[in-house]
């Protein structure tokens, strides 16, 4: 192998090498030092004056500051140092970003006395740290600051106002309907919407203002200097720049509104994190008033009592089951000339540290806003089959949220449990919501084809409360409707109710539909429900829900009346 040559390895590598003294400030280079530089006059790098003399204004660091300025000691293996640097020869050529490694050597005095290292070209790497510097304050899309940036400005300004006793603002700009933007006239569209957005909201802001993109749609603007009445003079000078003029787009011209919420600090809010949820909430109660609108943040002991009790609700379902303190109440549902057990429907319950149960009435409206109800559908579900597996001949029906009917992940275990289980299906009816039924009544039709597939029943809960149409009901091919008990409480004393639940049942008949009705308080309501043709009766009359189920039976059968 012939012997290497030092620099047939730097010019293969893309370096030069040079020694400095500092003495007389003359610099000695490898002969490719002129090429890798992109000078043609090696005079001109025989000095480090004459060759710093190279760098760019914007240059915010030289060798010799890095050498000179070093805070390390040569024990007499040399200092190491490393730096960046720009060049460039003249105003035509281009601009060259050099890396500079090397080591400076100490003279008796203890001071660099000479030094030594090596240089090479990283345009393209200092492109991509620039980029990615950038990206990590800035959107992209935009040009803006992205979220982090902003929130770190906020909670500047926030301690400067605190310091000050002043009054600052924020505000939460959302696009409206960007995604309809998205479907009619595709994401190229939706993001020149954005950019013009932007532009247009810089435009109204004042000089000592800042803004940000907070998110997808939404923009964030904090406000110095700003009351609360301030607050709604700016953003109504934001709407209105907004919706002013339509958009001109790629795709056609593009009408915009724009919904605000905000809040000023530190009057309502006294935190970065407060500001932005009280902003939040805000923008809210904005689009649930009306899109295109703007709604201060105000205190109200409602939402903030609602807020302690999601808290509260929130660490009570997800320690129930975290800690397997999710059981069943079953109810029993009879049929209505026999008073045979038909059926028992399973209720949820939660029972607390101290023993107490709670009702799934108290449980699932919570649940259901703090996207906890699939958790406690996953754990009833189990529970369910665990019963009927353990319980030879015992028939339940369970409840099912609208979440769950369309969440994969359960319908994944209702598969592997019912495989699992052979037989547990035909003896398990699962109970959908008519409102949630007649929301979609083709993924409904989807829903009630693969459960029963698996062997199970499908009953519509709580029928008549969402007047189901003839044709949908026919179209969802559903098993049984259970009649919604606020119709049945009140036979004996409502001549609408009797003629309404009246015509559900006949309605059901007609469509060989077996009818539950539900809250049956009494024998008079029950005699008129077995005339009607009533399949199965469930309610205070038949027995409350007990946690046990013996032998697949939780109640004795409620023996028919004399009068009956």
């Amino acid at each position: 192998m012939a012997a290497l040559d030092l620099a047939d390895i730097l010019r293969s590598a893309g370096a030069a090498a040079y020694e400095w003294c500092l003495e007389t400030d003359g610099l000695a280079w490898t002969p490719n030092a002129p090429a890798i530089l992109g000078i043609r006059d090696a005079a001109a790098i025989v000095t480090n004056r004459g060759f710093e003399g190279l760098l760019d204004a914007g240059t915010a660091r030289s060798r010799t500051q890095a050498v000179l300025e070093s805070k390390g000691i040569d024990h007499g293996a040399g200092v190491p140092y490393q730096v960046e640097y720009c060049i460039r020869i003249s105003r035509r050529s281009p601009k060259l970003w050099i890396e500079d490694v090397g080591r400076w050597f100490a003279g008796p005095d203890g001071r660099p006395e000479h030094a030594h290292g090596i240089i090479r070209g990283v345009n393209e790497r200092h492109a991509r740290e620039q980029q990615l510097a950038f990206l990590s304050r800035f959107d992209a899309l935009t040009g803006e600051v992205n979220r982090w940036h902003l929130t770190e400005t906020l909670g500047k300004i926030l301690q400067e106002t605190l310091r000050a006793r002043s009054s600052c603002g924020f505000l939460l700009v959302a696009i409206d309907n960007l995604g309809r933007i998205n479907a009619s006239f595709g994401y190229e569209a939706a993001d020149e919407i954005i950019r013009s957005v932007a532009r247009r909201l810089r435009a109204q802001m004042r000089g000592d203002d800042f803004i940000g993109r907070f998110s997808g749609n939404k923009f964030g603007i904090i406000l110095n200097d700003c009351t609360p009445e301030d607050i709604a003079v700016a953003a109504d000078r934001f709407s209105a720049g907004i919706r002013g003029e339509v958009f001109q787009t790629s795709m056609g011209p593009i009408a915009i509104t724009a919904t605000l919420g905000g809040v000023t600090a530190p009057r309502h809010a006294n935190s970065v994190r407060e500001i932005l949820s009280c902003a939040q909430e805000a923008l809210g109660r904005a689009k649930a008033k009306r899109p295109g609108s703007f709604l201060a943040y105000s205190p109200s002991a409602e939402r903030e009592t609602l807020r302690q009790e999601n808290v509260r609700s929130t660490d009570e379902i997800v320690g129930a089951l975290n800690e397997r303190r999710v059981l069943l109440a079953y109810e029993l549902a009879v049929d209505t000339q026999t008073r045979q057990p038909a059926f028992h429907e399973c209720l949820m319950r939660i029972r607390r540290a101290d023993g107490s149960l709670i009702p799934a009435a108290a449980v699932v409206p919570a649940a259901e806003r703090l996207g906890l109800v699939r958790m406690l559908d996953h754990r009833v579900l189990e529970l369910v089959v665990d019963e009927l597996t353990r319980t030879v001949g015992a028939h339940v029906s369970l409840n099912v949220s609208p979440a769950s009917t369309a969440d994969p992940d359960w319908w994944k275990r209702l598969d592997a449990l019912l495989r699992a289980h052979p037989g547990v299906g035909e003896r398990m009816i699962i109970e959908i919501t008519e409102m949630a039924a007649i929301r979609d009544v083709d993924e409904t039709r989807g829903f009630v084809a693969r459960a029963k597939d698996l062997g199970c029943r499908i009953a519509i809960d709580d029928f008549g409360a969402g007047y189901t149409s003839l044709r949908n009901l026919r179209k969802l091919g559903v098993d049984m409707v259970k009649i919604d008990g606020s119709f049945v409480q009140n036979l004996t004393r409502s001549g609408d109710d009797r003629a309404f639940v009246r015509t559900l049942v006949e309605l059901g008949r007609r469509l060989n539909l077996k009818t539950v009705a539900e809250w049956v308080q009494d024998e008079q309501s029950s005699d008129m429900l077995e005339n009607w043709g009533c399949d199965y009766l469930q309610g205070a009359l038949i027995g409350r829900a007990t946690i046990e189920l013996p032998s697949g039976q939780a109640v004795a059968p409620h023996p028919k009346s004399a009068a009956g």
